[in-house]
């Protein structure tokens, strides 16, 4: 268009230069429009080409992640149910001794523990997701709790060691349902990555004006650039112990949850010499 107005001026009109300056001054302020419209234009597809690809990426790895979970779930659900339904039947078609039958029967009061574990984390993931769960506070005695969690742990794993240094008369705010679920995950994440010749330490004291209670293992640890991925859903730490042991991944997520509705923190850090420290830190 520039270049037609110039072709169509007359060059011996004596406006011809100030129109020639005219046309030019237009066509590089339309030129540098063009210019900055289509970079903008551009940057806006290389974004949204980037945003697409995240959210893709993302998308592919849940997807992973719940074939992953789908796969645990169905092993952890299956193990226990066909291990009692085989106890049971060797109960029912064997004459057994008394004490053949006694350990049949505690193995499967375990896994029907176990069993029962799962179906609660289950539950609580399902009604966390859907903000169905309401928690409801109430006096709860911390020290009565944790040594009733750490009891029902000795009966169902009797040949496992714990160390226990739980302070007495201490009080939360908090649901008591939440909380003992809370400690179970722990308790139960730190004796399944845990050696079992080694002990699992508990400790429930004060310090300031908080009440803290802590779990210590003596496993292969948690390298350092895993150690916020470990509350992640589904996310299980990968290392050659994972493989080994059994888990959803949704342990110390739901974990997690529960201690934020109780406006608490929950902290990851190394053992010494080896192993991993979880803190949860119920503040006043």
């Amino acid at each position: 268009m520039a270049t037609y107005k110039i072709s169509e001026l007359n060059l011996n009109n004596s406006g011809y230069q100030a129109a020639l300056e005219k046309i030019t001054n237009v066509e590089k302020r339309k030129t540098a429009q063009y210019i900055g419209e289509g970079a903008v234009f551009f940057l806006l597809i290389i974004a949204g080409a980037i945003y697409i690809y995240r959210v893709v990426k993302r998308q592919f790895k849940i997807s992973r992640q719940q074939q992953n979970f789908m796969m645990a779930i169905t092993h952890e659900l299956k193990t226990p149910i066909a291990v009692t339904k085989l106890n049971l039947e060797t109960l029912q078609k064997r004459k057994l001794e008394e004490s053949q039958q006694q350990r049949l029967l505690q193995n499967t009061i375990q896994e029907a523990n176990r069993l029962n574990a799962l179906c609660n984390n289950m539950l609580l993931y399902s009604q966390i997701e859907e903000g169905g769960y309401k928690i409801i506070k109430e006096q709860v005695n911390l020290s009565a709790l944790v040594n009733e969690c750490i009891n029902e742990f000795q009966t169902r794993f009797p040949q496992r060691q714990y160390t226990t240094a739980i302070e007495p008369g201490l009080h939360i705010q908090g649901d008591l349902l939440l909380v003992q679920m809370a400690i179970n995950n722990l308790i139960d994440n730190a004796a399944k990555y845990t050696p079992k010749e080694l002990p699992v330490a508990l400790l429930l004291f004060k310090e300031d004006a908080n009440t803290v209670f802590q779990i210590k293992d003596e496993g292969k640890g948690i390298a350092n650039e895993e150690k916020k991925k470990v509350f992640d859903k589904f996310y299980r730490v990968g290392n050659t112990a994972t493989k080994e042991a059994k888990g959803t991944g949704l342990g110390l997520y739901l974990t997690k949850k529960i201690v934020q509705q109780h406006k608490a923190n929950i902290l990851v850090t190394d053992n010494t010499p080896v192993g991993t420290i979880f803190t949860i830190i119920f503040k006043e």
